[in-house]
């Protein structure tokens, strides 16, 4: 069941809502520069066992609203809020993959986890995406000022190269060519906007606000969000447990099917 949500004058974001009568609720949030329908192979088994699955297209992403603003990790989380207090959501497993991983750290900090009793965190772009002075684990710096100028200039090439650095296992052309075709379907201000957010701002504070338990999924071959950010996070947040996955990449979702879904539901249990 999708529907929309109105967040802000004249903005308003897709959510699905899978199983609104499961008795346990996983709030997925999507990374850049997807939307839901990369949890697919979560959405399509979990509601077999019980669960509702929600799961929502950020700002600018899949079929939301693509506004011209608003792609900060604040107003991104604040979006999140409001779709909690619109669902009524209690108790919840809130589980966010790479950047939706970030929104979901800021959402703790920001909301105190507000409706949320457990933390799922995949690949997540926390504390920093790229490299700081303080934080020498992630991307070079300009690894980013690639893709923003990449968006501008040859959007297609952009996404087809970053599809190229997700995934460990080999892939069929055409699972490759639907993530490529999901990256297409946001607004390229929105997609360029997102990558200049993982510049601007980071989430070391953040992690120490988190007060729920928590789950760290990592594919040791992770080249976009590299695995120190995952040991980063598992320092920074009490209560947190952090499960590598050998030969895997960025899209463990896709890449270790089986074993995500695993942890994610014995995580949940």
């Amino acid at each position: 069941m999708g529907y929309y949500v109105s967040v802000e004058p004249n903005v308003s974001l897709f959510v699905e809502d899978l199983n609104p009568t499961g008795n346990k609720t996983i709030f997925f949030i999507h990374g850049w520069p997807g939307n839901h329908n990369l949890f697919e192979y979560q959405l399509n088994q979990l509601p077999k066992l019980g669960y509702r699955c929600i799961a929502m297209d950020c700002r600018g992403f899949g079929l939301s609203d693509k506004p011209w603003s608003g792609y900060d990790y604040d107003r991104l989380a604040d979006d999140v809020r409001i779709i909690i207090d619109a669902l009524q959501l209690k108790n919840i497993t809130l589980a966010g993959h790479s950047t939706g991983g970030a929104i979901c750290v800021r959402y703790m900090a920001r909301h105190n986890g507000y409706g949320v009793s457990k933390l799922a965190l995949f690949a997540a772009a926390a504390p920093s995406l790229i490299q700081r002075p303080y934080f020498p684990h992630g991307l070079q710096k300009q690894a980013v000022l690639d893709i923003i100028q990449g968006t501008y200039k040859d959007r297609p090439t952009m996404l087809k190269n970053f599809g190229n650095m997700i995934f460990y296992h080999h892939v069929t052309p055409a699972l490759s060519d639907w993530i490529f075709q999901l990256g297409l379907q946001a607004a390229s201000w929105a997609t360029a906007a997102v990558a200049e957010t993982w510049i601007k701002e980071e989430l070391f504070d953040d992690l120490a606000k988190i007060n729920v338990p928590t789950l760290i999924l990592q594919g040791l071959n992770d080249q976009v969000c590299l695995y120190p950010l995952a040991v980063a996070q598992n320092k920074g947040i009490r209560n947190s447990v952090l499960v590598p996955f050998s030969q895997c990449g960025h899209f463990l979702f896709y890449d270790q099917l089986e074993q995500f879904n695993k942890e994610l539901i014995a995580f949940t249990e």
